[in-house]
């Protein structure tokens, strides 16, 4: 990240990190480990007891961060998620770093409960066994519980997707919370590489960019949100929720700015439950400025903002109003 010395800070920032995802104290094993001293042990200058290095970090897991925010208008926002968001994605991971451990297991559905059994429990019971309440007299030992549906089996990578993207949330929060406090100015877009547990995790909330280049291939691993692609969630939020527009936007689309002359007419337009276009006949609501306006890199959510996700922007109005812009931005990222 190359600061070209128009500002203190720079809009863009970039961190990368290793961490140690370790279960937080306090927690049923915050037993003092009884491997502790061959920790100690294992990082000796000498390189002597290497090999109990590894029989030492089973309590957990190295953690491998690389990130990306492009700020506007300010570097608050770019700044914060910086020194922040990997913290957030360390404290999400802390409460699951014994579940994410225990790959031969799959992910209690409940936490406490014991795993099922698979040799007792694998007989899918159908609806009028359930209600009948299968063999056995109710309540008998011999009753299988009674089940109306099938429980989903939820894989380790889904709890680390889960685990980045509740950091996203928290770390937008935090911004929302502090802006005033600690003067956040702006907003970012952020983009996320996590490595564990040999998984590569790319998370993107914005318009930035991520590659892997792998014997001469390049495969895309992030996908870029701007008004146009995410035109539909846009047009749907702005249907659901009317007076987040202020009155002066509407959520239609058209080819064009329509005119006065035209109300009356038939204009081709689309909503946000189409991908194709129709005709539709003009009324005096349809005058109003379009909620996504321009193409390309020129396209605007109400005419100010050309990105869709990302941190911050809690205080972004539209020009001479007192139309907020947030409801619009997401900062949940997609996470491959």
């Amino acid at each position: 990240v190359i600061n070209a010395g128009k500002s203190t800070h720079n809009e863009d920032q970039a961190s990368c990190e290793v961490l140690f995802v370790k279960k937080k104290a306090g927690g049923s094993n915050s037993t003092p480990n009884k491997n502790s001293s061959t920790k100690r042990r294992s990082s000796l200058p000498n390189g002597e007891g290497l090999q109990l290095k590894d029989n030492s970090d089973t309590d957990g897991i190295n953690l491998y961060y690389w990130s990306l925010f492009d700020g506007h208008a300010g570097s608050g926002a770019a700044v914060v998620a910086s020194k922040l968001l990997q913290h957030h994605i360390l404290e999400q991971l802390q409460e699951i770093v014994d579940i994410l451990r225990n790959t031969a297991v799959l992910p209690p559905t409940c936490l406490g409960e014991e795993p099922d059994n698979p040799s007792t429990n694998s007989r899918t019971l159908t609806r009028a066994a359930s209600l009948r309440g299968g063999v056995g007299a109710p309540g008998s030992p011999s009753t299988p519980p009674t089940r109306f549906f099938t429980e989903k089996k939820i894989p380790h990578e889904c709890l680390v997707i889960g685990a980045i993207e509740s950091a996203f949330k928290e770390m937008d929060l935090q911004i929302e919370r502090e802006r005033t406090v600690y003067n956040i100015s702006g907003g970012c877009t952020a983009l996320v590489v996590v490595y564990l547990l040999g998984k590569l995790y790319v998370a993107n909330a914005g318009d930035s960019r991520a590659i892997i280049i792998r014997n001469g291939e390049v495969i895309p691993m992030s996908s870029e949100f701007t008004p146009e692609t995410e035109r539909q969630r846009l047009q749907y939020l702005a249907y659901m929720q009317p007076h987040l527009l202020g009155n002066e936007f509407t959520h239609l689309e058209f080819p064009r700015r329509v005119q006065r002359k035209e109300v009356g007419k038939r204009m081709l337009y689309r909503d946000f439950n189409m991908t194709g276009w129709a005709y539709k006949t003009i009324e005096e609501d349809d005058l109003k400025f379009p909620l996504i306006y321009g193409e390309g890199k020129k396209a605007r959510v109400m005419a100010t903002i050309g990105v869709t996700r990302g941190l911050g922007d809690h205080d972004l109005k539209v020009h001479d109003s007192n139309i907020y812009i947030k409801p619009f931005l997401s900062s949940s990222p997609e996470v491959k």
